[in-house]
């Protein structure tokens, strides 16, 4: 298969190529600063038509990750961006679909489990999930991103892709031994003796081991599933059972906990916000396992194991410099 994805240059986005690549597909990486990879890159604006929306004429599938990080302070000119960067990538994405002449079989959509409500007393999942921004007393920047994953989702559903079939993934946190990902700053915390409970302990995790992501992504391109579709464990669990299993695959016996302003305060230094460890995505998978797709890992306590297993194996292997090329002028 050629597989195109735009914005996948991240980290999601490496994940899927190295896992495509591998498993003999054509891929094609859309960038708007195009970088050496062992996959084929191009260059794109991630906002206008251009030479680059040739590679989804004939392409088979099209995973769409673009959008501005949302690792920063939610001030005025940052969230301008980070909505801009998600609304108007897909709705060009979805207009070099709807021009193709040989369109994508399939449009897998990047979305957020952020959309969900902050609760505690039900899990969420697609079909009598509570979608969020009605919550009393939650940061205005609950709110925010909230908006953001609903004006995403209403981007891609506003084009008509008669031709082609659409998924929107509302994504939990992607677990990965890799540099750089959410588990290796989790783990790199917990390892210095900071993993401990976060704000009250009470806030549900939910995540998705990087290999039953990738496992997810492939299942959805070859069934028929369209529309809203949860990626994430079926099992959440609060953030102090989270972070104690977590210290126990390490091999860690303590972890300092950090109160709310501690990490508001912490954050406001960083740079960031506090939303990911502070508002409770107790979000499942419910699609998913109705149409039979079985996780390798469903629980935390085998994934951690996992994880942290792999993260050591690959610290101890040497870096190599992979060839790669880039077509399209660079930005």
């Amino acid at each position: 298969m050629k597989i195109v994805i735009p914005g996948g240059s991240g980290h999601v986005g490496t994940l899927l190529a190295r896992a495509f690549q591998g498993d003999g597909h054509e891929v094609v990486v859309l960038s708007r600063t195009p970088i050496l990879a062992p996959w084929r890159v191009v260059a794109w604006d991630a906002a206008t038509l251009h030479d680059w929306a040739h590679e989804l004429d004939g392409a088979d599938v099209v995973i769409n990750l673009a959008g501005r990080s949302v690792d920063c302070r939610y001030s005025r000119a940052n969230r301008r961006v980070i909505l801009e960067s998600r609304v108007n990538s897909t709705r060009v994405i979805g207009e070099a679909i709807v021009k193709s002449t040989h369109p994508p079989r399939v449009w897998l959509q990047a979305s957020t489990a952020t959309i969900y409500a902050h609760r505690f007393d039900a899990p969420n999942d697609e079909m009598t999930g509570l979608l969020g921004g009605s919550e009393p007393n939650v940061p205005d920047t609950w709110r925010f991103s909230i908006e953001v994953a609903k004006a995403w989702e209403q981007a891609a559903n506003e084009i008509c892709t008669p031709r082609t079939r659409k998924v929107l993934l509302r994504s939990a946190m992607t677990m990965s031994p890799d540099r750089g990902g959410v588990f290796d700053v989790l783990l790199g915390l917990v390892r210095r003796g900071l993993g401990g409970t976060n704000g009250n302990g009470r806030p549900y995790v939910s995540w998705i081991h990087d290999r039953d992501f990738i496992r997810a992504i492939n299942w959805l391109i070859e069934n028929d599933l369209d529309g809203v579709v949860n990626l994430s464990s079926p099992f959440p669990i609060p953030n102090a059972e989270f972070m104690k299993t977590l210290r126990q695959a390490c091999g860690q016996r303590f972890g300092l906990p950090a109160p709310r302003w501690m990490l508001e305060l912490g954050a406001f230094f960083l740079r960031t916000e506090t939303e990911l460890i502070l508002k409770s995505r107790r979000v499942v998978p419910g699609r998913l396992l109705d149409a039979g797709f079985q996780f390798e890992f469903a629980t935390w306590e085998s994934a951690a194991k996992d994880l942290c297993e792999h993260w050591r194996a690959a610290r101890h292997r040497p870096r190599t410099n992979a060839g790669a090329a880039i077509s399209g002028p660079r930005p």
